[in-house]
């Protein structure tokens, strides 16, 4: 089951239809559940809501769709699964919506044949991998400290490029540096080289009060500046996610619940 993932979305923002559920009522609340076909919950984060797990089951009994939405683009669909499965919810891997699997999915579904260049971590590189597309060595690409400029160095002007690259895809890489940025933009140098995003995240929550961390549009934007390009984004809030559960499993915008740790990165 797959879905054009960029071209013809219908999803959009509901902005005319937000409401504090608190001030609905009773009446209300009913009414608004018996229009509700699915619900998606993001799960970016770690902290299990009391009761979740019984709330998805009852969910189910009524007869509703849940899905299981994420930005994450470090993990595959099946370590998401071993995580819910590890704090106690049932879940099938089709409920699970990735940025690395949709990512992968988006170059399967053009039927791409070349190689990635990936700035991230293993959960993009296995999903391409599952899909049968290669992509080259990921982890740390330090630059060695001379004490001279890199750019003048013989590393970087013997440096070569694989000509058989034929897409960019930036996630959240803990190892990202200078030479990856360097690499990124100059596959991207090429107009035929797709430049993915997995999401444009600007900063991850952070449990030290003073400190700010990062998040995977830091390190897109880098590329994007580098290489003069815009890539295409797969995750929240730009609609690709959802479109692909619109379309994939049948479910209407209007008749969607989205529930999420921020308002903007969710809105449908």
């Amino acid at each position: 089951m797959t879905a054009d993932l960029i071209e013809g979305s219908t999803c959009h923002k509901q902005q005319d239809m937000i409401q504090n559920m608190e001030e609905l009522s009773n009446d209300e609340f009913v009414k608004f559940f018996q229009n509700l076909d699915a619900v998606m919950f993001d799960c970016d984060g770690n902290n299990i809501m009391k009761n979740a797990q019984d709330l998805v089951i009852k969910l189910r009994a009524y007869g509703k769709k849940v899905f299981f939405v994420t930005n994450n683009s470090t993990k595959t669909r099946e370590e998401f699964l071993s995580k819910f499965n590890s704090f106690g919810f049932d879940v099938t891997i089709e409920e699970i919506i990735s940025s690395s699997y949709l990512s992968a999915l988006y170059l399967k579904e053009r039927n791409f044949t070349k190689k990635v260049y990936v700035v991230g971590m293993a959960g993009i590189t296995k999903e391409l991998k599952s899909m049968g597309i290669e992509s080259l060595e990921i982890g740390p690409d330090p630059i060695v400290d001379d004490g001279n400029l890199w750019l003048s160095s013989a590393e970087m002007h013997n440096l070569t490029l694989d000509t058989d690259v034929g897409a960019v895809i930036v996630g959240f890489d803990q190892f990202f540096c200078y030479k990856k940025l360097f690499k990124a933009a100059s596959y991207l140098s090429n107009k035929d080289v797709y430049f993915i995003a997995t999401n444009t995240d600007e900063q991850f929550p952070a449990e030290r009060k003073g400190f700010v961390i990062p998040g995977t549009g830091s390190i897109v934007n880098a590329v994007k500046t580098a290489a003069d390009r815009d890539p295409i984004v797969i995750g929240k809030p730009v609609p690709v996610m959802f479109d692909f559960i619109q379309r994939s499993y049948k479910v209407e915008p209007n008749r969607a619940l989205m529930i999420g740790d921020r308002f903007v990165p969710h809105l449908l």
